[in-house]
C-alpha cells in the first residue's frame, strides 16, 4: 500500500471518520472506507463499514460477507474504465481524483451493476482522499511504477496528488445532490482523514528518526523537522472541523429558538438580491454567475455574527458597490438592494437577539447566556478549555439541541486528536533541542517510551 500505517491505527481513523460523518449528516446511513494500495496495482480494498441501527443511536461495524472489495482486494486492472464491461464509481474517483454522486441510482452510469441487480435505492456519494505525492515520498517518487488506463495513458499524470483512500457514504433515497452542502462536508472530512492517515505515517517515520539520533544527529535532526513539521502544521486542520462543528451547532440551536420566518430570513434575503440581480442583468454571463455563487455559497456558511458580517461586506456588499456605481442605479432598485443586504446581516444575529432568547423559556438564564458566549463567540480565539466548556454544556438535557450527543461525540473525538499533535509537538521540540545541543538519552527514553516503542 501506498501508506505503511498499524491495521489497527487505520481501521480506528476509519471509523472516526465515517462516525463523524454519519453524525453530521441527518440524511446517510451508511459508511465505508477503501484503501487504495501504491500503483501500479492500485488494489482497492474495503478496510471498514459502518451502518446506523433504526433510530440513529449505534452504529454497527463490519464487511459484507460478499464483495470484490473486501481484503484481499480488487486490482486496477479489475475495476478501471473499460469498453465492454459496466462502469464503476469507484474508476472514476481513483482515476480522476474527484467524487462521484449518485443522486438517480436508476439512471446512473456507474451504477450499472446496481440496476442489473434491480438496487434502485443506492442513493451515495464516493469522495477520493488525497495526500500530496511530496508528503509521501520526501525523498522523490523517482521508484514508483505508473499505473496506466485501458488506452495506456498515465493515471495522476502532472497530478501533485495520490488517491490513497475513497469514501463513500449511503443516502436515504433522493436527500443527496450533486454539489450540495452534504457533499462538501464529506470532501472537507476527506482532506481530515487524509491529514490524520499521512500523520500516522508520519509519526511511524519520525520514532525511527529518533532511534537513530545517536548514529547521525543532523541526519536525524532534518528527518525530523521534515517529517513531523509538516505534520503539525496540518493539525491545523483539526480546529477547522471543531469550527465547523460549532456552525453545525449554531444551526441546531437557531432551528428550536427561532420560528420559520426567522429561519428563512436568510434565504429570503439572498432570494431578493438574486431577484435584483436578475433585473439588472443576465445571470447566465461572468458576472451575474459569479455574483449567484457568492449568494449560494454565504448560504452554506454557518459564521460567528461578526465574522459573518465581514463575510457580506466584502463578499457581497462589495461587490453590489461596484454594480451599482457601473449600471447608474438608483431609487427603489438601489432602496431593494440595501435592504436585502440589511436583512442578510440581521439574519446572522438572530440566535443571540436579547429578545427572541427572552422570549424562549425551554432553559435556565445563566444556562443560555455560557451557551450564547460559546457558540457566538470569536472563532479564532479556541483552546482546550472553550471545547471543553462545549461539551459540559452538551451534556445538559436542558438544551434540547436535536442532535445534542452527536456534536458532542465529534468535539470529544476532535479535541482528543488535537491534544495527541499537541503531545507530539512538545515531544518533538523537546528530542529537537536535544539534537541541536548535545544528546540525551534519559529524555530521548522518555519520550519513546511514551509513544509505545
Amino acid at each position: 500500500m501506498a501508506l505503511n500505517i498499524d491495521r489497527e491505527a487505520l481501521e480506528k481513523a476509519c471509523k472516526q471518520i465515517i462516525e463523524t460523518i454519519l453524525f453530521c449528516l441527518p440524511n446517510a446511513f451508511k459508511g465505508t472506507v477503501y484503501l487504495i494500495g501504491r500503483p501500479p496495482e492500485m488494489i482497492a480494498q474495503r478496510v471498514t463499514s459502518g451502518i446506523f441501527d433504526s433510530e440513529r443511536k449505534n452504529i454497527f461495524w463490519g464487511l459484507p460477507e460478499k464483495s470484490e472489495y473486501n481484503p484481499p482486494g480488487k486490482p486496477w486492472s479489475a475495476y478501471r474504465d473499460e469498453p465492454g464491461r459496466p462502469l464503476e464509481a469507484m474508476a472514476w474517483c481513483v482515476e480522476r481524483q474527484t467524487s462521484w454522486t449518485a443522486e438517480d441510482p436508476r439512471n446512473d452510469i456507474r451504477s450499472l451493476r446496481l440496476q442489473m441487480e434491480s438496487d434502485f435505492e443506492h442513493f451515495h456519494h464516493m469522495e477520493p482522499v488525497l495526500i500530496r505525492k511530496r508528503d509521501l515520498f520526501p525523498g522523490g517518487e523517482s521508484n514508483l511504477e505508473s499505473a496506466r488506463n485501458c488506452n495506456g495513458e498515465i493515471v495522476w499524470k502532472g497530478s501533485e496528488f495520490m488517491v490513497v483512500a475513497v469514501i463513500k457514504i449511503h443516502f436515504q433515497p433522493h436527500t443527496i445532490k450533486i454539489n450540495s452542502p452534504e457533499t462538501s462536508v464529506i470532501k472537507r472530512l476527506s482532506m481530515a482523514l487524509g491529514t490524520e492517515l499521512l500523520s500516522y505515517q508520519l509519526k511511524e517515520q519520525s520514532l525511527e528518526a529518533i532511534r537513530q539520533l545517536a548514529e547521525n544527529k543532523l541526519n536525524s535532526y532534518n528527518i525530523l523537522s521534515d517529517s513531523l513539521r509538516n505534520a503539525i502544521t496540518k493539525s491545523g486542520l483539526i480546529f477547522y472541523l471543531i469550527k465547523l462543528e460549532m456552525g453545525f451547532l449554531r444551526e441546531q440551536w437557531e432551528g428550536i429558538l427561532l420560528h420559520s420566518d426567522q429561519r428563512g430570513m436568510k434565504q429570503e434575503a439572498i432570494n431578493r438580491l438574486n431577484a435584483a440581480l436578475k433585473n439588472i442583468i443576465s445571470i447566465s454571463d461572468a458576472l451575474g454567475s459569479d455574483m449567484v455563487d457568492i449568494h449560494d455559497r454565504f448560504l452554506g456558511l454557518s459564521l460567528p455574527p461578526e465574522r459573518g458580517e465581514r463575510w457580506i461586506c466584502m463578499q457581497i456588499e462589495g461587490r453590489w458597490n461596484e454594480l451599482v456605481r457601473d449600471m447608474e442605479l438608483e431609487g427603489t432598485q438601489v432602496k431593494e438592494i440595501q435592504t436585502a443586504i440589511h436583512q442578510l446581516k440581521k439574519s446572522l444575529y438572530l440566535g443571540k437577539d436579547p429578545e427572541i432568547l427572552a422570549s424562549y423559556e425551554e432553559m435556565p438564564e445563566s444556562l443560555k447566556r455560557d451557551w450564547i458566549d460559546l457558540i457566538y463567540g470569536d472563532t479564532d480565539s479556541i483552546d482546550f478549555d472553550h471545547i471543553n466548556r462545549l461539551i459540559e454544556i452538551l451534556e445538559n438535557p436542558l438544551l434540547h439541541l436535536p442532535y445534542q450527543e452527536k456534536s458532542k461525540r465529534s468535539l470529544k473525538n476532535l479535541k482528543a486528536l488535537a491534544e495527541t499533535m499537541n503531545e507530539l509537538e512538545k515531544n518533538t521540540n523537546v528530542v529537537l533541542r536535544q539534537v541541536l545541543n548535545g544528546s540525551n538519552d534519559e529524555v530521548n527514553s522518555g519520550i519513546l517510551k511514551r509513544n509505545g516503542t
